[in-house]
């Protein structure tokens, strides 16, 4: 299990405070004081290019957490012998040989053997792991910092790896415009993990494991890394994918349209405003001209202002109006004027269209 101390916490915040703090304090204000803005944008459902940005997220979080399963991790001799880091190299290897088939060690145990014969080496296998320890041709135990040279690339891998999902569930041919936005989001999380994985590993004092006695003592900062990395990746991704969902439904952050877009939007509502009054107006000359059809409306017309009158003329209508309006709840001169209003609005354009020809 890695243990990070409370000097290496404050270390790493002082390094990377100034430069990731700033730039997340900016970014929440900028989406706090959009989504203040359009309170009254209502919610939605998850548009469906999200989906696929979510979908990228979740084989992520499945990614980052089965990457922590033992089976994928290297072999670590010490644990898998029981030994101390004290324990002699020959016994050490002999206790291993017993557990391999036909009590034979493999190759790769025979190039290990020579190079884990001293403590630090055994502190760097346990800072670094087997690989390193097996295939570096330049490090040596008087240059610790040099296993931490050939060991970055391997650290990095997994972090690209996880930086290419990000990528994919923010590209604007995947996510569009809503998952897009959150780019520089995803880049700053993407390098901030790389860094504090680097940082926590190269920091480290990799001589902690020289004073464990005991087996259960040690500190395996390389397997429990591993565990930590993935674990903090589908953490990440989890809080990403929310944060994604919470502004593709309008919950929060919500971004307002541009200008160009409510102008787009407001053109398009037009255009189906005037198709609609275009079609209406073929259907009312289609029953103009109809004599059946126009019969038939103006039958109906009639009926209607023979029913109207009808139902003005019953006594409780009658001492309803006159209650209303003895009671000062309804304007005659205001409800005039409404009409009024209403009628210019409607006629006052088609005078409009009607008149410019005439003066062409």
């Amino acid at each position: 299990m890695v243990q990070i101390t409370l000097s290496t916490l404050k270390t790493l915040l002082i390094t990377l405070g100034p430069f990731l703090l700033p730039r997340l304090l900016a970014s929440y204000r900028s989406y706090r004081t959009k989504s203040t803005q359009t309170k009254s944008t209502p919610i939605r459902p998850l548009p469906a290019h999200l989906y696929r940005s979510l979908n990228i997220l979740f084989i992520s979080v499945l990614l980052s957490l089965l990457s922590t399963l033992p089976y994928f991790a290297p072999e670590n001799i010490f644990t898998l012998t029981s030994s101390r880091i004290q324990t002699p190299n020959d016994v050490l290897f002999t206790r291993l040989a017993l557990l391999r088939p036909n009590n034979t060690l493999t190759s790769l145990d025979h190039q290990l053997k020579p190079r884990i014969a001293s403590l630090d080496a055994r502190c760097l296998y346990l800072q670094y792991g087997p690989e390193v320890l097996t295939h570096c041709p330049f490090c040596l135990s008087d240059e610790p910092f040099s296993y931490f040279w050939y060991a970055l690339p391997g650290i990095l891998y997994p972090h690209m790896l996880h930086f290419f999902a990000l990528g994919a569930a923010t590209s604007s041919a995947i996510a569009r415009k809503e998952g897009s936005r959150w780019r520089n989001s995803a880049v700053l999380l993407g390098v901030g993990l790389a860094v504090a994985d680097c940082w926590i590993t190269g920091s480290r004092n990799w001589k902690a494991n020289s004073r464990a006695l005991r087996a259960e003592d040690l500190d395996h900062f390389f397997w429990g890394r591993r565990v930590w990395r993935g674990v903090g990746f589908a953490v990440a991704d989890v809080v990403f994918a929310g944060f994604m969902w919470v502004a593709g439904t309008n919950r929060w952050f919500v971004v307002p349209p541009t200008v160009g877009e409510r102008m787009e939007g407001a053109l398009k509502m037009l255009e189906g405003a005037r198709g609609r009054m275009a079609a209406l107006g073929i259907v009312r000359n289609v029953v103009v001209r109809d004599e059946g059809l126009r019969r038939r409306g103006e039958g109906y017309w009639r009926k209607e202002g023979a029913v109207m009158a009808e139902v003005l003329e019953e006594r409780e209508v009658v001492e309803g109006i006159r209650g209303a309006l003895g009671s000062g709840r309804i304007s005659v001169s205001q409800v005039e004027e409404d009409a009024k209003r209403y009628a210019e609005g409607i006629v006052g354009p088609t005078d409009l269209m009607m008149q410019q020809p005439q003066q062409h």
